[in-house]
């Protein structure tokens, strides 16, 4: 057996793309547009041939989709907690749960989709101004 892919609706497309591509690094691998059911889905992932976060985008879902316990979170690793998650605030993307420990952190999509960070290997050394950041909301 083999993973493939895991699927997340998305409301805004665009915004969405940015965030995966532009803040998290991922690429397109793929898209597919579906004009009779009025849908598309764009698979992104780490590198071609790796498993594919799949974004569908319905295109006439008006609502914001419900915020259900069923589905986690994503979760990456990454070589450097600390740097990547620098790079995310430079990008302003709010850590949620920072690295404090230097192993784990989490923050959430345009579409409150959670996704974990999770440093390559041994935990980093503890550091400022990782150590002292609180959590903000809800991951």
């Amino acid at each position: 057996m083999k993973f493939l892919h895991t699927m997340v609706r998305v409301q805004d497309l665009d915004q969405s793309l940015d965030f995966f591509t532009n803040k998290l690094g991922l690429i397109e691998t793929r898209r597919k547009e579906y004009e009779d059911g009025r849908f598309t889905l764009v698979y992104l992932a780490t590198e071609p041939g790796e498993p594919e976060v799949e974004l569908t985008y319905n295109w006439d879902q008006e609502e914001a989709y419900s915020q259900g316990r069923n589905f986690g979170h994503l979760a990456f690793s990454v070589d450097n907690i600390y740097e990547y998650c620098q790079m995310l605030m430079d990008k302003g993307v709010a850590i949620l749960r920072p690295p404090r420990d230097g192993h784990m952190a989490f923050i959430r999509t345009p579409d409150q989709i959670s996704i974990e960070f999770l440093q390559e290997g041994e935990k980093l050394p503890v550091q400022e101004p990782w150590a002292s950041m609180e959590n903000q909301g809800s991951w």
